[in-house]
């Protein structure tokens, strides 16, 4: 299928599509987990963020597979491919690659498809536990075909994974624990299916290529996603826009984390 006489849609099987380029990637990049060759520094992306040779290996092999599809693709290391198409595809070959340089296990393929600015279908893979999280706008989200929801509580008894260079870290007083996982696709995705309760990242440093898959996962799945200010969070088409993210299971624990993070 060359571009000129085909154009991916929302008709095309997206779940078959991206799951066989996860695997694709997955067979490529796990000899590498935890080597000195996967975390090699091979240059710098168009954000001026180290590239280790695992997240180039993965993009080349997304950009070539998601190519005959003839869609707009937006990637972490080299920025936004421009073909002209209605759809575009923001994708983070691999969310979490210092972890996977370091050989902790907590990392992912991560997609998310727009019809311009419209989310319609998002994908994340966790190549060391094999799950399969999909949301589709309208239609909730999914872990390998189940549905899955967020876990609201107390927020005393909140579980929250919290990156932070000094602002709102009232909030680990008021919570019960604070995680940092190193991958706020994959965190994003834990609170989709109940297993956090919240996800904030404060230092004005995520791209939309981090969260863009986990953004329509948490909100599909009945959670809750805005600025620092409490504003509607939305996603751009760009590897380079830096942005806060706070998202949570419910109305309740999102009013505390803005209360912290505005110093209340």
């Amino acid at each position: 299928m060359e571009k000129g006489n085909y154009e991916a849609g929302e008709d095309l099987p997206w779940n078959e599509v991206v799951y066989s380029l996860a695997k694709d990637i997955e067979g490529l990049v796990r000899p590498l987990f935890g080597t000195p060759e996967g975390g090699k520094s091979v240059g710098t992306n168009v954000s001026g963020d180290v590239t280790k040779y695992v997240d180039k290996v993965a993009e080349e092999t997304a950009i070539e597979r998601l190519k005959p599809l003839g869609i707009n693709i937006v990637s972490e290391e080299v920025g936004f491919i421009d073909r002209g198409s209605e759809y575009t595809a923001v994708i983070d070959p691999i969310d979490g690659s210092y972890n996977f340089a370091a050989g902790i296990p907590i990392f992912a393929f991560s997609f998310a498809l727009f019809r311009k600015e419209r989310p319609v279908y998002s994908a994340l893979y966790e190549f060391m536990t094999g799950r399969y999280y999909e949301a589709i706008p309208g239609r909730g989200a999914y872990l390998n075909g189940n549905p899955i929801h967020v876990s609201s509580g107390r927020p005393e008894m909140a579980a929250v994974s919290f990156y932070t260079r000094g602002a709102g870290t009232g909030l680990i007083g008021r919570v019960k624990r604070v995680r940092v996982l190193g991958a706020i696709a994959v965190e994003l995705a834990y609170l989709a299916r109940g297993a956090l309760q919240a996800v904030v990242d404060a230092r004005n440093y995520v791209r939309p290529t981090d969260v863009a898959a986990g953004v329509l996962l948490v909100r599909e799945a009945g959670g809750i996603v805005t600025d620092e200010k409490g504003r509607e969070l939305r996603v751009h088409l760009s590897a380079e826009e830096n942005m806060n993210v706070v998202a949570a299971a419910d109305e309740t624990l999102l009013r505390i984390i803005l209360e912290e993070l505005e110093g209340r």
